[in-house]
């Protein structure tokens, strides 16, 4: 999972500009291609895997709910067996008590956690999808600036970024360009406050399942010495 956040990360980050100059400079579309590919691979994976977190998620608050229901109905039998002088029966309730809510307890704090990742994983996809249909967009305006360029004679392949067709002083073509980067850094912009805050997350997430890793080795090692 760790592995798929920092993919996720590095194309979520991915500067649009930087793609469209590098299409610019081989005068193809191969390196947009070849992000679009990626992106839809890694998407399809988040996705399976947000439906699999998003399931533990219900499975873990159905069972917190479900133990909490039966401490409360468990409380208020104990009450009842203490009015009632049944201090024998009373004790062997109370000490299901405990473990139902402890249980409760548990399955709560699991739930919390599978949550915020789940919550997590849902931001990421939505960044995602956003930059895919972003980058597919730029991609077909790309291709028409190429095409005009070449209809003009125009050296495409001297062209090395959308700064320098910009001003090589063609009304037309300055005119296309510059509405491609006006919509690049629109795009960057709106992503890059979202795009810092995900990625401290996933570092977070990260970090989160690096421990839960070692303290499960931790636990193996301890109940391994002990048997």
């Amino acid at each position: 999972m760790a592995n798929l956040f920092e993919k996720i990360n590095t194309l979520i980050s991915a500067s649009l500009h930087g793609l469209v100059d590098r299409a610019l400079e081989s005068n193809s579309p191969k390196v947009l291609d070849e992000y679009i590919r990626q992106v839809e691979r890694n998407l399809e994976e988040l996705e399976e895997s947000t439906a699999n977190v998003g399931g533990t998620v219900k499975t873990l608050r159905r069972k917190y709910e479900e133990f909490t229901a039966a401490a409360d109905k468990l409380d208020n039998d104990i009450d009842q067996l203490v009015v009632a002088g049944k201090d024998d029966l009373a004790m062997a309730a109370q000490s299901q008590l405990n473990t139902k809510r402890q249980l409760a307890g548990e399955y709560q704090k699991q739930w919390e956690e599978q949550n915020a990742q789940y919550e997590l994983m849902l931001g990421m996809r939505a960044k995602l999808q956003t930059r895919l249909v972003s980058i597919k967009q730029e991609r077909e305006h790309l291709l028409g600036l190429i095409q005009l360029m070449e209809s003009k004679k125009i050296a495409a392949k001297t062209m090395k970024s959308l700064d320098q067709i910009a001003n090589i002083g063609d009304e037309q073509i300055s005119s296309i360009s510059e509405s491609i980067r006006g919509r690049l850094d629109k795009e960057d912009a709106r992503l890059e406050q979202a795009t810092r805050n995900i990625a401290d997350q996933i570092d977070d997430a990260v970090r989160s399942t690096e421990l839960e890793r070692q303290l499960d080795e931790r636990r193996k090692r301890l109940n391994s010495s002990q048997s």
